[in-house]
């Protein structure tokens, strides 16, 4: 099976922090599953380089927002790094090829009939001069009445409106209240395709919550889309005009196309394959937050655009530390590099991975239960096999792995057994309980280990057989562990001096010398992690 797969493009306007590494690692573990289970995958994604907000960040700088936009392409680039996200190609909205591809969709849609002028009443800023984007405006939702929202959905209730019908609304730039103001716009008929998204959406393209959920929004009807923004704004002028530019949300998932036409400079996928055949499976990983635009105007565009539709989109919900938003105010808002110059990243992967289901609920980074579960589970029931039975073998049974014994073998295929089946709980998202399901055979590793006791064993080829045994056990549940400790399992592999792929799950290592034990993970110190990172 060959998969084309994106996870929201993060925007490129500050740094990466622990909330955006909920979406990649979620979409890293599931390409790395699914390339060991077989299939033929690439991962693509960009910086999203374009609006108001870059430009005016950009002109407190004092630099140009081409500038701000290199800047943080880097730094993004080294933190996924950090955490060993990898991409088949990361790139940039801020291109040749997007700009291009958003025009030639643009001016197809024109000679479709799906473009229309309307002159339009906006909110304008006296004191900023400029039009205020929807997430510069601020007020109180006109549904649920809550405060501090900003101009184009509530993070409260979940509803969308208009930036005019937010009540008691201020810039959220300087907090002047805005004026209306008159503006020649440009919309896309997102209407015009309701039903068409609608038979997409009965494809099983999202979890039956969420389609649930999207009814509510066909029944109010759906809205055309205004897919222009007026000058001064950083981004693509929109062709034939004099001062409008597209909207960001209209060339940023433009950028997933442009992506694969810099993918395919370096690997064998084509822009056909992906775009205009069923050659690959697409698929999205997003926040709830974007599900409104990755739902309705994205296919909308495409099917305009005559493209193929995303198979699957993936949405996750919202991240919390020790229950709390987070919030620099508070003390909650960690980047991504602040968390690795302190605490194991991959640590971080593996929490995510015991949380995260393919729903919509939200994780929370509860540090006490964080450092709990890494030193109680990952560490105590499945890295100690290795680091004590290992122990053992050099120090009392001459060094070497022999045989495993009877039982051990009985374990070791039905470890083998569930091959399948954690293949598919990390297929379909549910990483919790692929987590739960390799614990649950760590924990009969164990057992057996504690029940034979090979450090007590007076018969040395007793003894050696549960070694064997257990060292046997730790590599397939280090091998199951693989899309989510890519890099210490690559430690253990070196250590052992075979491949975890899981392919190579019954390769066995008996009657092989034992090398000493490379050191894989520490425990970590609760108030340490705490202190290090800022939290109370």
């Amino acid at each position: 099976m060959k998969r084309f797969v994106t996870s929201a493009l993060p925007y490129a306007n500050g740094s990466i922090h622990i909330g955006h590494l909920v979406e990649t690692i979620q979409a890293d573990i599931w390409v790395k599953a699914r390339r060991l289970a077989g299939d033929e995958v690439y991962y693509v994604c960009a910086d999203d380089t374009h609006g108001t907000p870059i430009m005016l960040n950009a002109q407190s700088l004092g630099i140009s927002p081409e500038a701000l936009i290199a800047k943080y392409h880097q730094e993004h680039l080294e933190d996924f790094k950090r955490f060993h996200i990898h991409f088949s190609y990361y790139g940039s909205t801020h291109t040749t090829e997007n700009q291009k591809l958003a025009e030639e969709i643009y001016l197809n849609a024109c000679e479709k009939g799906h473009i229309e002028k309307r002159q339009i009443q906006q909110l304008y800023c006296p004191h900023c001069q400029m039009f205020l984007p929807d997430r510069f405006i601020k007020g109180i939702c006109p549904s649920c009445h809550a405060k501090d929202q900003y101009g184009d959905s509530c993070d409260h209730c979940g509803s969308t409106y208009e930036p005019v019908d937010l009540i008691s609304s201020s810039c959220a730039h300087c907090g002047t209240p805005p004026v209306l103001k008159s503006s020649e716009h440009f919309f896309f008929k997102v209407s015009v395709f309701s039903q068409e998204i609608q038979s997409w959406l009965q494809t099983g393209v999202v979890l039956p919550e969420i389609f649930n959920k999207m009814q509510e929004w066909f029944s109010q009807g759906i809205k055309d889309w205004d897919i222009s923004r007026d000058a001064p704004y950083f981004g693509f002028k929109i062709p034939h005009t004099k001062d409008l530019y597209f909207y960001v949300w209209l060339d940023a998932p433009i950028g997933y196309l442009s992506l694969t036409h810099y993918l395919a400079q370096e690997t064998p996928v084509t822009y056909q394959e992906v775009w205009q055949s069923q050659s690959f499976k697409i698929h999205h990983f997003i926040g709830k937050d974007i599900l409104y635009f990755h739902t309705l105007f994205w296919p909308a565009l495409l099917k305009s655009a005559s493209l193929t539709l995303p198979h699957h989109i993936h949405v996750h919900g919202f991240l919390t530390v020790n229950g709390q938003k987070m919030s620099k105010s508070k003390g909650t808002f960690i980047t991504a590099k602040t968390f690795s110059e302190h605490v194991n990243p991959e640590l971080l992967r593996y929490y995510y991975a015991s949380k995260l289901s393919s729903g919509m609920d939200d994780l929370d980074l509860n540090i006490d239960d964080f450092v709990l579960k890494i030193n109680s589970e990952l560490l105590g029931k499945i890295v100690n096999i290795a680091s004590r039975l290992t122990a053992i073998v050099i120090k009392k049974l001459g060094g070497h792995l022999t045989q495993m014994d009877a039982e051990g073998q009985v374990l070791f295929h039905d470890m083998l057994s569930k091959r399948q089946l954690i293949s598919d709980l990390y297929h379909d998202l549910s990483y919790s309980k692929a987590i739960k399901e390799i614990t649950r055979l760590a924990d009969l590793a164990n057992q057996y280990i504690d029940q034979k006791a090979p450090w007590s064993e007076l018969d040395t080829q007793k003894a050696s057989a549960v070694c064997t045994s257990g060292i046997h056990f730790f590599k397939v549940l280090f091998s199951y562990l693989k899309p989510v400790l890519p890099h210490t399992v690559m430690q253990a592999e070196k250590w052992l001096q075979t491949s975890f792929d899981w392919d190579d799950l019954q390769t066995v290592l008996e009657d092989v010398p034992l090398s000493a034990y490379t050191h894989l993970l520490s425990r970590l110190d609760a108030k340490l992690v705490k202190s290090s990172l800022n939290l109370q």
